[in-house]
């Protein structure tokens, strides 16, 4: 798993608003990168939820927040709407995006719920890893957001 201080790796992915979003189309702003499991359970919904209500907040100060999960489009599209996420969502079914940021599952090839923070340069500057503590995320990310002095 990518560590703080670590560069963002290279990736495109197409996500849910039909767009193609990348580590190019995302440089120059602080990203919130967060990696869940899947669309539509409990933790998941809790955890998008909660980005959704801090997004307006998060987005007067700069920051762009991305979701990732590894199902597939049409899922990660219904998810969207469903929990009314205003920011994008990645379906990343090959794979590729979660594995250049060490967050899959080996057995169960899904994501792990990790959370990365990026600044505008586009270096890691925190990963918050809980599976259970789903709130925790939301809260942490306010705290480093606050900590990149926005």
């Amino acid at each position: 798993m990518l560590r703080a201080g670590d560069p963002l790796p290279q990736f495109e992915a197409r996500t849910t608003d039909g767009r193609s979003v990348g580590t190019a189309a995302l440089a120059g702003k602080p990203l919130v990168l967060f990696f869940f499991p899947r669309a539509f359970t409990p933790g998941c919904t809790r955890e998008a939820k909660g980005f959704r209500d801090e997004y307006p907040a998060l987005a007067r100060r700069g920051v762009q927040i991305v979701g990732v999960s590894t199902d597939p489009l049409d899922a990660q599209c219904r998810f969207a709407e469903w929990a009314g996420v205003p920011f994008p969502l990645v379906a990343d079914v090959d794979r590729t995006v979660s594995k250049l940021f060490g967050v899959l599952w080996p057995v169960l090839g899904v994501a792990k719920r990790v959370t990365f923070v990026a600044d505008a340069e586009g270096i890691i500057r925190h990963v918050f890893h809980y599976e259970i503590r789903v709130d925790r995320h939301v809260a942490d990310v306010k705290r480093a957001v606050d900590a990149l002095s926005l």
